[in-house]
């Protein structure tokens, strides 16, 4: 990934490093374990000071996204049950061979570190019975000031896993968790530091979601005219500052970005009179193409509308049903 700074913004340099490092991060363009560029790296890629990257650096390292290793130097932090793991959801071994030739392997490598037959059941058993319970209640949380991404996850959740979904404002997460002691917690990485701070102390498991990585779109912004009218829209207020600020590091003031959050009509349907393009979510699509129909009479040239992937990504989907119990 390559980083863009425009150096005449109001938007302070170290703010669009920043952003632009934790989109590459929430949107796996960073894996966990991915080790970021050198101070020098970036200070030449950016003509940002090595001073100033650190202190970017600080901030995510501060919030969790990152961690320093002496003499190596800085990660992505792997959080979360990220690697995943593998158990028989069915007492039929037979049918599956190579199932049978996992538990055979892992409860050999129990045996070799001492435990009997019967701890390694216990620990086989509970691990099962901990996986049923959590999945038996999905809690999706996002902060009060953002709960629009909190609903755009909880909706994509509960089409692609097919089970009920809860959503928690991060402010009640810890009230929810005193209620209810078993569960699964998911949220965006943008708010994972949060959220394992709540969970961790109740013995709750908090797995963290990747987002699209918007390739696309990205590519299709850096190929509008200049001087082109670009507008954003999404049910996520937090989504869409950090569009505007990557769409400003990428173009500067060629492009006039209007960011307008679902359920402002006025906006809304400002933005459909002035976009040549327009790039919504999947929650806001039908609001947008009513307010284009709408104002259809008045328009020389009705605005693209590109309406853009899930927003958790295809991977992150595939993680929790296997952590579920639902693959």
């Amino acid at each position: 990934m390559k980083f863009h700074i425009q150096t005449d913004s109001d938007i302070p340099a170290s703010n669009q490093l920043f952003n632009q490092i934790r989109f590459a991060i929430a949107s796996r363009q960073f894996p966990p374990g991915h080790r970021l560029p050198s101070t020098r790296q970036l200070a030449m890629q950016t003509g940002l000071h090595r001073n100033t990257i650190s202190k970017v650096y600080r901030q995510l390292e501060e919030i969790g996204l990152v961690e320093a290793q002496a003499g190596s130097g800085i990660y992505v932090r792997a959080q979360g049950h990220e690697g995943g793991g593998t158990y028989v959801s069915s007492p039929v071994l037979a049918q599956y061979p190579e199932a049978h030739a996992t538990i055979k392997s892992s409860l050999d490598e129990l045996l070799k570190q001492g435990c009997s037959l019967n701890e390694a059941r216990e620990l086989f058993l509970g691990e099962i019975d901990w996986r049923l319970r959590c999945s038996a209640r999905v809690l999706v949380t996002a902060p009060l000031q953002d709960i629009g991404v909190g609903e755009l996850m909880a909706q994509e959740l509960e089409q692609a896993l097919q089970i009920p979904v809860q959503l928690v404002p991060m402010e009640e997460l810890s009230d929810t968790l005193d209620k209810a002691h078993s569960g699964t917690v998911v949220t965006s990485r943008y708010f994972i530091g949060d959220a394992e701070a709540i969970a961790a102390p109740k013995s709750v498991r908090v797995i963290p979601i990747d987002i699209y990585d918007y390739a696309k779109e990205t590519e299709l912004v850096k190929e509008l005219p200049k001087d082109s009218c670009l507008g954003l829209i999404s049910i996520s207020s937090g989504l869409l500052r950090a569009a505007e600020v990557i769409v400003h590091s990428l173009r500067g003031d060629d492009l006039l970005v209007i960011t307008t959050q679902l359920g402002n009509t006025y906006k809304l349907n400002a933005t459909v009179r002035s976009a040549r393009t327009i790039i919504c979510d999947r929650t806001s699509l039908d609001a947008v193409k009513a307010a284009v129909q709408a104002a259809r009479d008045d328009l020389i040239r009705p605005p693209q509308v590109i309406c853009f992937g899930n927003y958790i990504s295809d991977d992150s989907i595939d993680l929790l049903k296997r952590e579920l119990g639902l693959d």
